[in-house]
């Protein structure tokens, strides 16, 4: 290799490293601004003017999984699409998010998902995308590579198959470049961290105060925050945290404003009672 070549690629490797540590220590040292939801969940919210050489804006929960792990939940409908606030207040919901991938015109999963026992909605289309599940079964939440036998022919009482996955047994995942995966865009996330605790994440995107991750950027920040493992979701314009009391938390980009009043319609939630 030609020793100018050479240099300028270790240049830009250390440039690269630098980089990460330094968004890595911007996250894990952040003054988020926290508040206690309940016992055992605490809602953070942060902004960042550079952190990844953009401006970004996070929302998320934290939730005590060894106490409260029996009220995680799904809800989704067959077909009607509701907004993430109307199917939390239906359910009675304390925290929610977005869950997966719809039918926009249709509505309904476009991915394998099953409520208390029922299956709501099949998987209509193999997706390389959909590679994550996540089981709730009783006290137990797992967040998982998917496979048929632990989606299709999986036991467990409630089943949600979406994804990319971001991070599995506390390692990031690499991505395929492709623009669902390399643009960044408003992204909705769930992860059970290594202290027995669940995160449901949302980040912000497509305005001017909120760039909006990839999932590879998605992936870091889980993992710089302790996630074992961990999903992307559905995002864009779905992106939404609800919180009791306080309605949408983030601010979702589907009326394309910086308020919290543009929430899309949806086909189901991860919530807690």
């Amino acid at each position: 290799m030609n020793k100018r070549i050479f240099c300028l690629l270790c240049c830009v490797s250390l440039a690269a490293s630098a980089q990460n540590t330094k968004d890595s220590l911007s996250v894990v040292n952040k003054d988020w601004k926290t508040e206690k939801i309940a016992k055992g969940v605490v809602w953070k919210q942060g902004h960042f003017t550079d952190l990844f050489d953009s401006e970004q804006e996070i929302n998320y929960v934290e939730i005590d999984l060894k106490k409260l792990a029996k009220r995680v939940h799904l809800a989704a409908d067959p077909k009607m699409l509701k907004t993430t606030g109307t199917f939390a207040e239906e359910n009675r919901a304390l925290v929610a998010i977005n869950g997966g991938f719809f039918d926009v015109k249709n509505g309904g999963a476009v991915d394998y998902i099953k409520v208390d026992g029922m299956v709501v909605n099949a998987t209509r289309t193999q997706s390389a995308r959909a590679n994550s599940v996540l089981t709730l079964n009783k006290k137990k939440i797992s967040i998982q590579a998917a496979t048929p036998e632990n989606t299709e022919q999986s036991a467990a009482e409630n089943v949600m198959l979406s994804g990319p996955l971001l991070v599995l047994n506390g390692e990031g995942i690499n991505f395929d470049s492709n623009p669902f995966n390399s643009n960044r865009h408003p992204r909705t996330a769930i992860a059970v961290q290594k202290n027995h605790k669940l995160i449901l994440m949302v980040v912000d995107g497509r305005n001017s105060k909120a760039h909006g991750m990839s999932l590879m950027e998605l992936a870091r920040v889980m993992k710089w925050l302790g996630a074992e493992d961990a999903m992307n979701l559905d995002g864009g314009g779905s992106s939404a945290l609800y919180i009791k009391g306080k309605s949408i938390v983030n601010y979702p980009s589907d009326n394309k404003q910086f308020d919290h009043e543009g929430q899309r319609k949806v086909a189901n939630i991860v919530y807690l009672r």
